[in-house]
Parts: C-alpha cells; sequence; structure tokens
C-alpha cells in the first residue's frame, strides 16, 4: 500500500516524458476544477435564491401556528393560556381570528381574508414593520391595515372616515336567506396603513384588531380560529409542539413554518435537485474524459509497470496505484473548484459585481453543506471513473 501511495504520488506532482500525455492530464484535471466550481456556484447562487424567496414567508408566517382539528374555532381558557406563558421555548404568542370575507368599496368587491390579531402580534410578526404608507392600526377601533394589492384593487385612501371600507361576513345557520342583513354581518372598516410584502401576501389580508373581528363574527371573549408563536433561538421545536398538544388535549394541531408553506419549500427542494442532477451529469460527462486520461496515463507507463510486476508487484496493487492516483487528482481539481467558488460567491457576496435590478444583487449563500456535497459528488464519481479506468491494467497488458 505504502509503495502505491507513493508512486501515485510521483505520478501525480511529476511530469511526464510525453508531452501529449502531460497536457491531457492537465486538461482532465482542468475539467474536474470547472465542474466543482460550476457545481459550487449554481448550489451557492440557489441557495441565495431559496433564502431570498423564504424571507417573504418569514415576514408574513410565524415560527409555529396553533389551529383547531375540527371546526373553524376554539376556546382558551385563562388557565391554558398560563399554562402556554410557561412553556419553555415559547418567546411570544398572539391570539387571532381568520376568516374569509367579502370587502367592498366604491362599488368594488374584494373576496379575501379578514384577520384579527391582539396586542402581542406586533412582537412576533414583521407585517407591522412592512407599512408601504400609513401606520398599524390602534386597537379597540374599527381601523384597518389593508394588502398593497387590495387597496390597489379596490381603490383605497387612508384615513378616509366618510367612505369606510365595508366587510360582510357569512353569518352562521340554516334556512332560506330572504335579506342581506339576514346573510351578512356587516363591518364598517377605516384603512390607517398599506402593507407591501409580495404579490401574494398583499393581496390576502386585511387586519382588524382581535375584539373587533370577534364581535362581527358572533365569537365570545376567548373563542379563537388560531394562535401564532413566536420560538426563541435554537429551541426544540417538536418538544414545544408536544407541549401544546397536551395543554390543549390533543384537540389542535400545531404547524411549523416549513409545513404552512409545504409547496414552497416542496417546489425549491425540487428545483435544487434537479439542477443537482443537470450539473452532476456534466461531471460525469466530464470523468469520462478524466478516466481515458488516466487510462492514456497507463499506456504511458506501461513500461514501468512491467518492471514492477517482474520485481513480484501483483496486479491489484498495480490497479491501486491508479486508483489511488485518479482520487488524488479529483480530490485536488475538487478543492481548488471549491476554493475559486467560494472566493468568488465571497466578492459577489460583499461587492454585489453581478446584478439583477439596478438594486438588487444576485443573491448567493455560502455553507459547509454545499461544500461537502461538492467535493463528495466529485470524489464518488471520480473514484467510479478511476476504477473503471485502473481495471485495464492486467496480465494480458503486461505480457
Amino acid at each position: 500500500m505504502n509503495l502505491s501511495f507513493y508512486i501515485a504520488k510521483r505520478y501525480v506532482f511529476s511530469k511526464s516524458k510525453n508531452n501529449a500525455i502531460t497536457i491531457i492530464s492537465r486538461i482532465a484535471l482542468s475539467g474536474i476544477v470547472i465542474g466543482a466550481l460550476a457545481l459550487f456556484v449554481v448550489l451557492s447562487v440557489f441557495s441565495g435564491l431559496r433564502e431570498f424567496s423564504l424571507t417573504f414567508s418569514n415576514d408574513a408566517d410565524p415560527d409555529l401556528k396553533v389551529n383547531v382539528i375540527k371546526g373553524k374555532s376554539f376556546f382558551i381558557s385563562p388557565s391554558q393560556e398560563q399554562q402556554l406563558k410557561q412553556i419553555k421555548g415559547i418567546a411570544n404568542y398572539s391570539k387571532i381570528i381568520e376568516e374569509r370575507v367579502l370587502f367592498s368599496f366604491a362599488e368594488k368587491q374584494q373576496v379575501t381574508y379578514l384577520k384579527g390579531v391582539d396586542s402581542q402580534f406586533a412582537a412576533l410578526n414583521p407585517v407591522t414593520k412592512k407599512l408601504f404608507n400609513g401606520v398599524w392600526f390602534t386597537p379597540k377601533t374599527s381601523q384597518a391595515v389593508v394588502g398593497y394589492g387590495i387597496a390597489q384593487k379596490l381603490s383605497l385612501g387612508l384615513f378616509d372616515v366618510n367612505n369606510p371600507l365595508e366587510a360582510f361576513i357569512p353569518k352562521p345557520g340554516k334556512g332560506a336567506i330572504e335579506s342581506e342583513e339576514q346573510a351578512f354581518n356587516k363591518a364598517y372598516l377605516i384603512p390607517t396603513g398599506i402593507y407591501a410584502i409580495n404579490e401574494e401576501m398583499d393581496s390576502k389580508y386585511v387586519y382588524v384588531d382581535l375584539e373587533l373581528a370577534q364581535e362581527v363574527m358572533g365569537f365570545q371573549y376567548n373563542q379563537v380560529s388560531g394562535i401564532e408563536i413566536k420560538t426563541r433561538p435554537n429551541a426544540d421545536e417538536n418538544k414545544i409542539i408536544s407541549e401544546i398538544e397536551t395543554v390543549f388535549n390533543n384537540q389542535v394541531q400545531v404547524k411549523t413554518r416549513a409545513q404552512l408553506n409545504a409547496s414552497l419549500y416542496k417546489m425549491l427542494n425540487t428545483e435544487n435537485f434537479v439542477l443537482y442532477l443537470i450539473f452532476t451529469l456534466v461531471i460525469i460527462m466530464i470523468l469520462f474524459a478524466f478516466a481515458g486520461a488516466i487510462f492514456m496515463v497507463i499506456i504511458d507507463k506501461k513500461d514501468n509497470l512491467k518492471t514492477l510486476f517482474s520485481l513480484g508487484a501483483e496486479v491489484k496493487n498495480l490497479r491501486r496505484i491508479f486508483l489511488i492516483y485518479g482520487i488524488s487528482l479529483c480530490a485536488i481539481g475538487g478543492i481548488i473548484g471549491v476554493s475559486i467558488g467560494a472566493l468568488m460567491v465571497f466578492l459577489q457576496h460583499q461587492f454585489q459585481l453581478i446584478m439583477i435590478t439596478d438594486t438588487l444583487a444576485y443573491p448567493v449563500v455560502f455553507t459547509f453543506q454545499n461544500v461537502a456535497l461538492v467535493l463528495v459528488t466529485i470524489v464518488s464519481l471520480g473514484c467510479i471513473a478511476t476504477l473503471i479506468a485502473s481495471s485495464r491494467v492486467s496480465k494480458k497488458l503486461l505480457d
């Protein structure tokens, strides 16, 4: 093994007497460097785009959300609230009411969500700081904060007391409906602020005070449709979820942010996997050429191999020389490629060299996970290619 390693090391760092073989080996090594560089840069860019995309959901969704398993609402008693406050890992929580209703303004209508939130909502959700115009609503009033998309579609103005935003909330019950009053509860809202997060969220919510939402929906003071929770850094989410379910006697379900945005996470993971497969295919093609280069080195060193074979070296030891040689080149090429890629990612992150728009640079994120993934991919595929090439070392070749 030591002899195989020593000879392989000499082959890696010494030039061949045949200039053509040296050039072919360097081209093969350059291909590995470029493949590792390309894969690492693409994964880093996609990690940046993934993080950039998730910031929009992070601005609107809590760390954990509690919903009832059956029905639309549930009751939370003072003792249950006290138990929630005692759960380690919960930084803050907010009681909410969320219902799809019809909004009308100046003969324009839109169906979207009315969301009642309490005074703690501002402490756990950054949407209160994402106001495009105006201010957040004052508690215990009929004021409201609407999304930019809703305001644009309904042509809403702010602080227009004479022209309030009308909300029509369906009344529960059975039987024939003979008038509008029998079908809907009506609320008159005064928009005081417009928030802007992204296109989807800007057309989804109209925020009002929790007590107002309870009143127009006929809820009791301790009746809510959900609880949004902010966890402390590095908190054990699984343990918190288990304790919350115990507090509510397993009558609720608790979802993480990833579960609330399951389709988004699934789409991003699928795109990441597809990109990885595409660039891995490119690397496989490069390594086919690399296997050919190793076989050329074997032909070039044929006389040396015959000498070693005559001195008693076994064929498997001779194969091991080129196996170590190929894996070493793959590892060196992978490290060089990842190092250059890391430098490019650092420069893009610090100096924003490539821009998407005049104000937005291509987002990139350096992660050791990407470093490990690229190196493992390069070395693993290189090992397979080297095994194929080194298998050509046989007694027939040496005769």
